[in-house]
């Protein structure tokens, strides 16, 4: 299974009804779909009634969006790290599963925010703590919190972002008018997981290199529990999917129109 047909999966496991309903969009809006991936919420935010413009760095992602006929929706390949000048300004910026690669995300968030219209909104979705799967042993448990931080050190990925949008955001100066979490078929759900989402983070970690690396021998033993551990009637998790919704100004976007000069 290619990459974008493993993004194409994780679309049905996530509580997207919800997410969506959360951003103060209204018809003909123009909205930034930072990270897009693949397009899938593209599609749902111009079914609601958006121009989506589509901003996504990974080629293959890229390349699968630009083939799905998503008519309201252009994608464009930048990296959020330096992205130019859109020749644009949007109504409202949609970022899921973005924002944890830029554990800096105040300084990254000043920037996107050069492409937001005045009274503009955003809306934050991420997961926080990823691994926070019980029953795991010790030794898997401390390898895993071990790679985690080193993430966040080298400013690689921020395990932990779900938890600190809120503060991020204020910070740059929005208004946060909501803020809560979702359950998720994939990432926070208590039981035992299907084949399906076995088989998908079984994908996630053969796509942690960096992780391979770091355990070495210890990597398939590693991973291997916590599969095991995803199958378990038993199992629970500590994992949160965080939403965040704000705007530049006080003004709640639900209640009153935006009105650009």
């Amino acid at each position: 299974m290619t990459l974008a047909h493993e993004y194409e999966a994780q679309f049905n496991w996530r509580h997207w009804s919800t997410l969506l309903a959360a951003a103060p969009l209204r018809p003909g809006q123009l909205v930034l779909d930072l990270g897009s991936g693949v397009g899938d919420q593209a599609r749902a935010l111009v079914e609601r009634g958006a121009r989506v413009l589509g901003i996504e760095a990974d080629p293959r992602l890229l390349s699968h969006a630009k083939a799905r006929p998503i008519v309201g929706a252009e994608f464009r390949a930048h990296d959020l790290r330096n992205l130019p000048d859109l020749g644009v300004l949007a109504d409202g910026i949609w970022c899921s599963f973005t924002a944890a690669y830029f554990p800096a995300l105040p300084a990254a968030l000043q920037r996107w925010q050069r492409h937001l219209k005045p009274r503009g909104w955003v809306v934050f979705v991420e997961v926080d703590d990823l691994f926070g799967h019980h029953p795991l042993s010790d030794r898997t448990k401390a390898a895993l919190d071990a790679f985690a931080r080193e993430a966040l050190e080298l400013g690689h990925y921020d395990f932990c972002m779900g938890r600190k949008l809120r503060a991020y955001v204020e910070e740059c100066g929005f208004t946060v008018h909501n803020e809560f979490t979702v359950p998720d078929q994939e990432l926070s759900f208590t039981g035992s997981a299907t084949p399906d989402i076995v088989s998908a983070w079984r994908a996630r970690f053969d796509r942690l290199l960096r992780l391979q690396t770091r355990l070495g021998e210890d990597f398939a033993e590693v991973r291997d529990e916590f599969l095991h551990c995803l199958r378990q009637p038993d199992h629970r998790s500590t994992a949160k999917v965080y939403c965040v919704v704000a705007t530049t100004g006080a003004t709640d976007p639900f209640t009153h129109p935006h009105t650009h000069p």
